[in-house]
């Protein structure tokens, strides 16, 4: 009598950053999540280009140049999942709050379609829409619903499938970066409102989870890229010095660069415009919600900027952590230091990866 073989289920999860590119390999068996593999490449190594660029409200992607640099990923680290869940990048993701009358199920698709109408700027046609509902309300004793909305580029969606298609991938998802945060950064027990703070090499996103609930997210143009460039201008120096004097000094205070100006005094001003950012969608919040964010967690390249984490503490006086995506995945002991290392960068990775078991 044969048994039918069992096998852990693999999914991959594929981060398209603007520099770099991330692949995670989870699997699980009986319940637990384990790493596989995880791999990187950043656009420099291979090309004189980024990988994504974003000029007039549309996304471009380089297709055959991401195909290569995944496939490059995967057949290195010796992956063997071909079941992918791709993230889209929030800044060309359209995110809005809206609200219906109680109704049923059924009834709740076509009334978001008509909705939706009033609030995303393109034509439908244009767009695929997704949904969720937040919560029911019953102001005046009236029932209604809350929904987040959500909308994406059907283009942008395209290029993404012509990608997979080429590396014989099956698609399995494409998702909203926030949502990969979420799902590998807040667990589904926290009943707190969470501020995610994702500060990536071309944009930073502030999102809030509020009971294990994507309230809002709101992306703007500051950046770890930024950050370097002022170094750069602000020393006189070329963009690879100065990135390496960024993530070696940060705002630690006294540190002193070329002719003897502080790092730290030319990095703070575009870091307090960061803060003030992130203070008026806390502040938004709490006007709309009555709540006050209760921690804070710091995610993307620029999460490990020496300094940053105190700095973000004394300004919100709130519960400051760095994202650490691999908190409840098995993985060996040795490879410990390195995760905590690439934690915060890889939190979107994995949360597409964890997609897969869902």
């Amino acid at each position: 009598m044969k048994f039918p073989k069992f096998l852990p289920k693999r999914f991959l999860g594929i981060d398209v950053g603007t520099s770099a590119i991330k692949v995670v390999e989870l699997s699980s068996f009986a319940g637990r999540k384990k790493l596989e593999n995880y791999g990187e490449i950043s656009a420099p190594a291979l090309y004189q280009k980024q990988f994504r660029t974003f000029e007039k409200s549309t996304l471009s992607l380089s297709s055959e140049d991401i195909s290569k640099a995944i496939k490059a990923i995967v057949e290195e680290a010796g992956m063997k999942s071909h079941r992918a869940i791709f993230s889209i990048p929030d800044f060309c993701t359209f995110f809005t709050n809206i609200e219906l009358p109680s109704m049923s199920a059924e009834e709740v698709p076509q009334a978001v379609s008509s909705e939706a109408r009033r609030h995303i700027p393109v034509p439908l046609a244009e767009v695929t829409l997704d949904w969720q509902l937040l919560e029911r309300m019953a102001p005046e004793e009236i029932k209604r619903l809350k929904i987040l909305l959500v909308a994406v580029p059907n283009e942008v969606i395209n290029q993404y499938r012509r990608i997979a298609a080429s590396l014989n991938f099956e698609l399995l998802a494409l998702e909203a970066e926030v949502f990969g945060l979420a799902r590998s950064l807040v667990g589904k027990e926290e009943k707190r409102a969470i501020g995610l703070i994702d500060i990536g090499d071309r944009t930073t996103t502030c999102s809030i989870i509020d009971k294990g609930i994507l309230k809002t997210s709101y992306s703007f143009d500051i950046s770890g890229d930024d950050l370097t460039e002022r170094l750069s201008k602000g020393l006189g120096i070329d963009y690879k010095m100065a990135e390496d004097l960024k993530k070696k000094y940060g705002l630690i205070s006294g540190q002193l660069g070329l002719e003897g100006k502080n790092i730290g005094e030319i990095l703070l001003p575009l870091v307090n415009m960061i803060l003030r950012e992130i203070e008026k969608v806390f502040k938004s919040f709490y006007f709309k919600e009555g709540k006050e964010i209760e921690k804070i967690i710091l995610a993307g390249g620029s999460a490990l900027l020496p300094g940053l984490l105190q700095y973000f503490q004394d300004y919100f006086k709130k519960e400051v952590e760095i994202a650490n995506p691999f908190l409840k995945i098995f993985y060996p002991p040795i490879l410990e230091e390195s995760l905590r290392e690439i934690g915060p960068a890889y939190a979107i990775a994995v949360g597409m990866a964890l997609r897969g078991f869902e």
